[in-house]
């Protein structure tokens, strides 16, 4: 039987159609918001990670990163992916030390001040920190550790004296509770908002990474970075478990194993690019030093009282991985 060429023409179109609604539904587009700025070795690494799991799902799985919290804030990260407003998020662990202790351990201070070390307490508490989020429904892929985090200031820091009343800015309920027991005043703010936090006084100090210092160009503002390496915090990139079950089985596959590639790579740039973030503020003529031995001291006192403080509300749970921590060590 021959169709009259007008109606093969409309099954044909009709065909294409149907073909181009087929390849529509079947690519996934995923929107993941991130704290840090695009520049940042966090986010360079996120997109090569996305670019690589679009590349690996033959265009079926499209991950578009939001930097610099454009489309979230950091601290509304988790809550949106959890409510499905997006599918794939950044974060740091500490910044959800509120819903639970388990989440500050990585900031408890001179725990962990290495890089060997913080694998090995994130080798520690993984399994932990995958169960919390798991009940929110939230699925980790991988986690990378930020530089050694140091002490800036406008001033010269000799003991903790120097420190009493000053504004220092905060990211996490820890940091906030070092700070207090260093006698100064702690301020939240955001990385995103670090740069005009500093210009306009809010903060005079601040307790972070070279990293962040090198990002908000600390040095316009401050003269001194203390080399400390009080804790290496850790950022983790989540997923929704609704929208990671919700792929075929190829797909997540080739998810899991650009995030495995991502972790590797995110470490190594990390420890690589830690003298280089120093050096960077050396050329921007901050005083880069360690801590005066006085500091030093009083600082390490201020750890001491965070692990007990941390333990306790930990409970047992948190001994069982600070005993298993130290046996890795």
């Amino acid at each position: 039987m021959r169709f009259p060429r007008p109606l093969v023409k409309v099954i044909a179109t009709s065909l294409v159609g149907l073909g181009l609604a087929a390849v529509a539904h079947a690519q996934t587009a995923w929107d993941m918001p991130t704290p840090y700025p695009a520049n940042n070795f966090h986010t360079e690494n996120i997109q090569q990670f996305a670019k690589e799991v679009d590349e690996a799902t033959g265009g079926k799985l499209k991950i578009t990163v939001h930097a610099n919290g454009s489309l979230f804030k950091a601290n509304e990260i988790k809550r949106a992916v959890q409510s499905g407003q997006a599918q794939i998020g950044e974060l740091i662990i500490s910044g959800l030390a509120n819903e639970d202790a388990l989440y500050a351990l990585d900031t408890v201070p001179f725990l962990a001040t290495g890089y060997a070390d913080s694998k090995k307490l994130w080798q520690a508490s993984k399994a932990a920190v995958e169960a919390r989020l798991a009940k929110n429904g939230l699925k980790i892929l991988y986690s990378v550790a930020w530089p050694p985090q140091g002490l800036y200031s406008m001033t010269e820091l000799k003991s903790i004296g120097d420190l009493k009343g000053m504004k220092i800015r905060s990211y996490s309920p820890t940091v906030a509770r070092m700070i207090e027991l260093m006698g100064g005043q702690p301020v939240t703010v955001q990385a995103a908002d670090l740069t005009q936090a500093l210009s306009t006084g809010v903060v005079s100090a601040n307790l972070t990474s070279s990293a962040t210092g090198y990002d908000t160009k600390s040095w316009e503002n401050l003269s001194h970075y203390y080399d400390i390496q009080a804790w290496l915090p850790k950022n983790i990139v989540f997923v929704s478990k609704k929208a990671f079950d919700a792929l075929d089985q190829p797909s997540r596959d080739a998810l899991l194993k650009a995030a495995a590639a991502a972790e590797e790579r995110g470490w190594k740039v990390s420890e690589e690019k830690t003298a280089w973030y120093i050096d960077q503020l050396k050329a921007n003529k901050m005083k880069v030093q360690p801590a005066p031995e006085a500091l030093q001291a009083e600082l390490l006192k201020v750890g001491e009282k965070m692990t007990a403080e941390w333990v306790e509300k930990a409970g047992p749970d948190g001994q069982a991985i600070l005993d298993a921590y130290r046996k890795l060590k």
